[in-house]
């Protein structure tokens, strides 16, 4: 299979660089694989599609402030995204990473001396003169996607994050979760949804490009998961009925896919689990996103669940009626 054949043209007008002006006030394309077809709603309309004893699947990660600038003695800019910050010296992508000797060191906006060492597989490590944690927790930034060409602002700290995070540890959000509400939950628990919440901590195992043309010999980073004893119990019930479970972004899937047929109680560990077309799903029936990158694993996981033909007649659509692209950008259901 080869990754030229999913790459799509997008204008850069449509990459939205900010969130909507209300938290959930974006546009929803249905796209419906046994009609062949998709139409456009609004997101709160989702709640048309679920019916008493569904089952909604939320990845309650949060976000640390991964990002750090500092300056080289040149006085020029360097950018330090922190991948892995349980090793020491920490895992990150550092940019300019090609100019940066090893063993050079650079000072934080914070005052604080980072040395940059050797390269991994997918960064450099960093060594950092004080506890990794003290420093992000009073001077890391949101780590927003490089598509989105500004620096963080206060508004960031909260739009970036889901509601309902509360499980420190991802580097990037789960973004298809930006959309809900508290008050649209409570909707669909009125309407007897069941609500479940798994762990999978976004990073780079997530938005990591894929570097090889045949897309089989894409390896994916892990990541770690964890569905508690509660909600192990909750997905167990829905599969055992005639609920529809519905994945709320590509991590949630993702961790559900992992646990197929394992999770009778609680279970935790790290997936590499690469999804692609020809997967064959076991654990959803539906997959809320957003509208993902060319080229990308989170395309190529939307195209293996909607079907490619209809997924890119999606995309085209959504392009050609100017919907909002990525991370902060507008949602689309696959029933």
């Amino acid at each position: 299979m080869k990754l030229s054949d999913f790459d799509y043209n997008l204008p850069e007008g449509l990459i939205a660089q900010y969130p909507s002006k209300t938290r959930g006030d974006d546009r929803l394309l249905v796209v419906d694989r046994a009609g062949n077809s998709f139409k456009e709603r609004v997101f709160a309309d989702i709640v048309d599609y679920f019916n008493e004893g569904d089952l909604l699947v939320l990845n309650d990660t949060k976000v640390i402030p991964a990002r750090l600038f500092a300056r080289r003695k040149t006085g020029a800019s360097v950018e330090i995204f922190i991948v892995d910050k349980q090793r020491n010296p920490v895992e990150a992508l550092v940019r300019p990473s090609g100019r940066i000797r090893e063993g050079e060191s650079v000072i934080l906006d914070s005052g604080d001396e980072a040395r940059v060492l050797g390269t991994t597989e997918i960064g450099r490590l960093v060594e950092f003169n004080r506890s990794i944690d003290e420093i992000l927790e009073r001077y890391g930034h949101v780590p927003l996607p490089p598509y989105i060409r500004r620096r963080d602002e206060p508004d960031d700290r909260e739009r970036y994050q889901t509601i309902y995070g509360r499980e420190e540890g991802a580097t990037a959000s789960p973004t298809a979760g930006l959309h809900f509400t508290k008050d649209l939950i409570d909707k669909l628990k009125e309407k007897g949804v069941e609500v479940a919440y798994i762990t999978l901590h976004v990073s780079y195992g997530t938005f990591a490009p894929i570097k090889e043309e045949i897309v089989e010999r894409h390896k994916m980073h892990s990541e770690f998961y964890r569905i508690s004893g509660e909600s192990a119990s909750i997905i167990n019930k829905a599969r055992k009925s005639s609920a529809k479970i519905f994945a709320c972004g590509t991590t949630s899937l993702r961790t559900l896919e992992t646990c197929a047929g394992k999770n009778r109680d609680a279970v935790s560990g790290f997936t590499n689990l690469f999804i692609y077309p020809g997967f064959k799903f076991k654990a959803a029936n539906a997959l809320i996103t957003n509208f993902h990158l060319p080229k990308s694993t989170l395309l190529l996981l939307t195209s293996a669940f909607a079907g490619k033909n209809l997924l890119f007649r999606a995309y085209r659509y959504a392009i050609e009626k100017d919907f909002r692209f990525f991370s902060y950008g507008d949602a689309m259901l696959i029933i």
